[in-house]
């Protein structure tokens, strides 16, 4: 007997949240803009989490990269007080 599957609901539309902000171009200077779209570890976030476009997401990440190249954002990794309870 085969299993039924899942029946899903209709998807709700992803905000776009360069929209929604008001950004028109995307500045790796403007951490405070770009902070929104990393995670509390660090992580860009994705499309599907953000709801941007792919465009928009490809600038989205390379101003992250570049500000994280110039020390205004920090790179995903341990946490300091990890870092500091493994280094005497």
């Amino acid at each position: 007997m085969a299993a039924k599957s899942a029946r899903k609901g209709p998807t709700k539309a992803k905000k776009n949240l360069l929209d929604s902000l008001g950004v028109e171009s995307v500045d790796y200077k403007d951490t405070a803009t770009l902070r929104v779209f990393i995670s509390d570890r660090g992580k860009i976030r994705s499309r599907g989490v953000t709801g941007l476009t792919v465009q928009q997401q490809r600038q989205v990440a390379q101003a992250i990269k570049n500000a994280r190249e110039m020390a205004l954002l920090p790179y995903p990794g341990q946490d300091r007080q990890r870092r500091a309870a493994l280094c005497p």
